[in-house]
């Protein structure tokens, strides 16, 4: 495993983190009743969509998303490390 890049802090607004969560929770949504409803061609489609964003697995993809959730949830203050 390699270290994650030391980025900047990002300052955003109550509305923009809003924006975001809702997009991200629509997304975490979606994949989970596509996996639940979709059966086998659902499966195979959210497959090839993963790898064709980003070349992650599905199941990569959908704890991404939750994670970004957390981390709107849960924000640490700017300057300190996580």
């Amino acid at each position: 495993m390699s270290p994650r890049l030391s980025l900047p802090d990002v300052v955003l607004t109550a509305e923009e983190a809003a924006f975001i969560r809702e997009a991200l929770c629509a997304c975490s949504e979606t994949i989970a009743w596509i996996r639940k409803n979709g059966g086998p061609q659902g499966k195979r489609l959210l497959a090839e969509a993963a790898l064709a964003a980003d070349g992650t697995a599905v199941g990569r993809a959908e704890y991404d998303a939750n994670l970004a959730i957390d981390h709107i949830d849960f924000p640490r203050k700017a300057g300190q490390g996580r």
